[in-house]
């Protein structure tokens, strides 16, 4: 080591490095515990819809919050049954959020790099949720 070289920073305590994914958890965990307290299927706690209030259809999110409830609650039937991509998607944040957490702990970034043809698949996955839950034949997809 020669007279202008500095030593290499530690690196931050893991609690430090993780105190991110863990106040993401705590949010999501408050707004699940929220939800899991005042039921959605009661009238006037929650607002409606506005493209289900103006126009009948059911966008990807409707019944989200009935299937959040439901979660909660430990019933996963009832939970698909309201919003089955809202459960995919529950379970991708636990995935995701544990990856974050083993990757913040070991001091490396998590990195999420979606390309075009990964963004237009999610995408078409959507669209394809939207469509066919408005038909008649897609009336098992009804919140």
């Amino acid at each position: 080591m020669n007279a202008y070289s500095r030593p290499a920073p530690s690196p931050a305590p893991v609690r430090r490095r993780i105190a991110v994914p863990a106040g993401v958890l705590g949010a999501v965990a408050a707004a699940f515990g929220y939800v899991g307290a005042v039921d959605p299927g009661e009238p006037g706690h929650y607002p409606v819809c506005p493209l289900y209030r103006l126009t009948g259809l059911y966008c990807p999110g409707c019944g989200g919050l009935r299937s959040a409830h439901a979660f909660v609650h430990g019933d996963l039937l009832a939970a698909l049954r309201d919003n089955a991509l809202g459960v995919a998607a529950y379970l991708g944040f636990a995935v995701l959020w544990t990856v974050w957490v083993a990757r913040a702990a070991r001091g490396r970034p998590l990195r999420i790099d979606l390309g075009p043809a990964q963004l237009c698949t999610l995408g078409a996955v959507l669209l394809v949720f939207t469509v066919v839950r408005n038909l008649p034949f897609g009336g098992w997809l009804h919140p």
